[in-house]
């Protein structure tokens, strides 16, 4: 007996053993990240990963990092004006590409005598983009085309025979976006990864075969746009007899990747592919901050585009007007493609002219977040080109969108206004017409019975809740009572106005908005800020400034700076624009490399809004967190760590996204990157399970950088 209970204790003893080594097993073996932090893959994660496969964009030169800014968020810490040099040096790959393209110009001399025809036909210029070249196509609408005509009014003998010829020529030139107007303010999501909306939203402004459609993409695989420009080849194909040579003379796709890297991903291919479509391929290469198409491929874009339109304007009117006349509605000669192109150079060395002042500019904004207050952007004619610069920061650097009327508190770090004493002249003054929305009746059905992944169709009749037309009434860019109640300056924030000439010769004038802009500031102990694009002579400025240096007290931080650029034969003021695009960018960029939400040169701030987004952060937090791990001094205190993979990647990233839409942020939005990367190092330190609460407490009290530094 007592034998048999021996040998049953020995064998309980042995099971036990057994069970605690195979755990002991398993645990030395628990190295996949989503087992130590114990994530099951979301559906829609999985799906992403094996189904969007179209949508992981990260071959393409776009998403690369720029050797010339590998290091930036280090130097930018360190010295501001090393940081501006060095992101402004990117630009010269667009002064370097527009030289290469100076060489034959016989396209864009094309597509200009076509637009000038087709105009003359009776019948309409379509440009159409998303997000930034979205933001590109509104401003050679309300920048560039209505404003000059509008000017052109002022002058009735020469307006009344223009307009006799070509009635309705305001309207004759329609730039959209994926969204329509409210994409101005933040994209909606689900919209750029329909093919479908692009469509709609062709039909829906009355575009037909014969018109001019200009579709602008900097990756040239946005679906929402290449959706535009395949039904406006389909028009073509579906009406009449028809001939690729025909449409392609109105049919064009502009870019900015090289053919061979856009081709496997289906929807580029079938463009690519098409002869009845015009490709025009502006690749510069990679962005100065990787994947910011905002900087160097929407500057190339926009330069080249309005270029092309102001061409296209001097051969309308040269039909009607003789030299003289001419000259007075600004073109001196006709637009010489070679001679604009190489004028990038010039623009581009008087804004580097401009940056030891710059830096002055961008530390004082800096440390207005820093210190927990507020700026207040204000333009005229350079409204657009501010507005974009403005609320394009949102979705790089994670931060709030632009706040609407019913904030009872400012969240959004920067506010935009223009010329206006209302909030419905607001929006008036910057586009220059009536706000556009899309209409849900004609597009719920579509979306609902035409949009067969379940993902996409949720998200896309949500964001169409919020693209109508009443939309315009959520936000104010006047000096309204509102505004001047709620929105106005407190001490220690900052007010900047950006004027493009003539506009400096308001700048002191008693009743200009200028004026008005610079007495609040001045009236509320804010600092202050002046960007002038101005062709103005060196004494010129040097008196405006002494006497707006009479403004402001003393104790307060005051810069202006002057950009001098030639206004000869550029009567849109294109290069003026152009001007102030290139010094906006840099100086938003470097703001939010001080205030650390630029690693290297990543943004890993970046909001996952869409499914190229979704691609861009799981990207970013694969290649950020395997590099931390083949790091020597990682490898030395830590161990070897296995390295993750894109899905594992994925998964997390979906997760710091489910985890986040519950966190009621008083400020920016935490980034679901940098949550994302230092979860999964964290837990790959000690190969202990880390939780979402204590991975945001080291980005909110730490930070990426600092925290990526430290290891």
């Amino acid at each position: 007996m007592n034998y048999l209970i021996s040998l049953s204790y020995i064998l309980f003893l042995s099971i036990i053993n057994t069970f605690l080594n195979i755990n002991i097993v398993y645990a030395k073996e628990k190295t996949n990240i989503l087992d130590i932090l114990y994530i099951i893959p979301s559906q829609e994660s999985t799906d992403y990963v094996n189904n969007k496969s179209q949508f992981q964009l990260h071959s393409l030169i776009t998403e690369q990092r720029h050797p010339k800014t590998s290091n930036f968020s280090d130097i930018i810490q360190k010295n501001t004006l090393s940081g501006l040099q060095m992101l402004n040096s990117v630009d010269d790959d667009v002064k370097n590409k527009l030289m290469e393209l100076s060489k034959n110009t016989f396209i864009y001399e094309k597509m200009s005598s076509t637009i000038a025809n087709t105009i003359l036909e009776g019948k309409k210029v379509f440009i159409y983009g998303c997000g930034a070249t979205g933001r590109l196509a509104k401003q050679m609408e309300s920048t560039f085309w209505r404003p000059y005509w509008q000017n052109i009014k002022n002058n009735k003998n020469i307006w009344n025979r223009i307009i006799k010829y070509l009635p309705n020529i305001e309207e004759r030139l329609i730039g959209e976006m994926t969204g329509a107007d409210r994409a101005l303010i933040s994209s909606l999501e689900g919209f750029e990864d329909l093919q479908l909306i692009g469509s709609l939203q062709v039909d829906d402004r009355g575009i037909k075969k014969g018109d001019v459609v200009i579709a602008v993409t900097e990756g040239g695989e946005t679906s929402s746009v290449i959706g535009a420009i395949l039904k406006a080849h389909n028009q073509w194909k579906e009406l009449g007899s028809y001939s690729s040579l025909d449409s392609s003379k109105y049919l064009y796709f502009v870019y900015n990747n090289p053919d061979e890297l856009l081709l496997p991903f289906d929807r580029s291919r079938g463009v690519l592919k098409e002869d009845g479509i015009t490709k025009i391929n502006l690749t510069t290469g990679p962005q100065a901050i990787a994947g910011s198409t905002r900087m160097q491929a929407t500057t190339i874009e926009t330069y080249v585009i309005g270029t092309i339109l102001e061409s296209a304007i001097y051969k309308l009117l040269s039909n009607y007007l003789n030299t003289y006349e001419l000259r007075k509605v600004g073109f001196t000669e006709p637009i010489n493609f070679n001679k604009r192109f190489l004028e990038f150079g010039d623009i581009l060395e008087s804004v580097k002219d401009t940056l030891p002042e710059l830096s002055e500019l961008t530390d004082i904004e800096a440390e207005t977040y820093k210190n927990n207050n507020f700026s207040t952007y204000f333009a005229g004619k350079g409204i657009i080109t501010v507005f974009t610069d403005s609320t394009e920061r949102s979705p790089t650097f994670r931060l709030v969108p632009l706040d609407t009327i019913h904030e009872k508190n400012r969240k959004s770090w920067i506010q935009v206004w223009t010329e206006s004493d209302n909030q419905p002249d607001g929006w008036l003054y910057m586009l220059k017409r009536p706000f556009r929305g899309l209409f849900e009746e004609k597009y719920r059905k579509p979306f609902e019975t035409e949009i067969d992944d379940a993902y996409l169709k949720n998200s896309a009749l949500n964001s169409l809740k919020n693209a109508g037309n009443d939309q315009q009434n959520l936000y104010d860019f006047s000096f309204s009572n509102f505004n001047m109640t709620k929105r106005n300056f407190k001490q220690g924030d900052f007010g900047l106005a950006i004027s493009l000439s003539p506009e400096e010769e308001t700048l002191l004038a008693n009743k200009s908005y200028f004026r008005r802009f610079f007495g609040l500031v001045e009236n509320n102990s804010a600092n202050a800020g002046i960007i002038m694009i101005n062709y103005k002579n060196d004494n010129y400025i040097k008196n405006l400034k002494n006497n707006l240096d009479k403004l402001f007290s003393k104790d307060k931080q005051f810069v202006l700076i002057s950009v001098l650029i030639d206004n000869k034969n550029d009567p849109l003021l294109v290069k003026q624009n152009i001007a102030a695009k290139l010094l906006l960018n840099t100086h938003s960029t470097a703001v939010m490399g001080i205030l650390g939400k630029v690693v290297g040169n990543t943004m890993t701030n970046v909001s996952p809004s869409n499914l190229k987004l979704i691609g861009r952060a799981t990207y970013l937090i694969l290649t950020h967190v395997n590099d931390m791990l083949t790091n020597p001094d990682f490898v030395k205190k830590y161990g070897t760590r296995k390295y993750i993979n894109y899905m594992e990647a994925n998964a997390v990233l979906y997760d710091s996204i489910k985890y986040l839409k519950g966190i009621d942020s008083k400020s920016d939005q935490p980034p679901e990157v940098a949550l994302s990367i230092i979860r999964i190092l964290e837990s790959l330190k000690f190969m202990k399970y880390i939780s979402n609460d204590d991975a945001l407490k080291i980005v909110t009290d730490v930070g990426l950088a600092n925290y990526l530094s430290s290891l």
